[in-house]
């Protein structure tokens, strides 16, 4: 997806993990995960670029669909759609 589609989602949960280091926004994301609705879409918004990479084996490891990322002002929006 480019960046414009991705932010243009409906998204049902925003994890706001800007200013928080390795592993922070990933272990929020994982709190998170638990209030977003099935085949949701969530953004985790990182000034980690490392997070991407995060992101996206976690997205792989449980089944979630990892959809794009986005640079933004100095930080990444993130976004997934959690499994059903």
């Amino acid at each position: 997806m480019t960046p414009d589609e991705l932010k243009a989602l409906e998204v049902a949960t925003l994890v706001d993990a800007r200013g928080t280091a390795c592993p922070g926004p990933l272990l929020d994301a994982k709190r998170a995960i638990g209030e977003c609705p099935a085949a949701g879409v969530m953004e985790v918004q990182s000034s980690d670029e490392g997070t991407i990479i995060d992101i996206q084996r976690w997205c792989k490891k449980m089944g979630h669909d990892y959809l794009g990322d986005a640079e933004d002002d100095g930080f990444w929006s993130i976004y997934l759609r959690k499994s059903a």
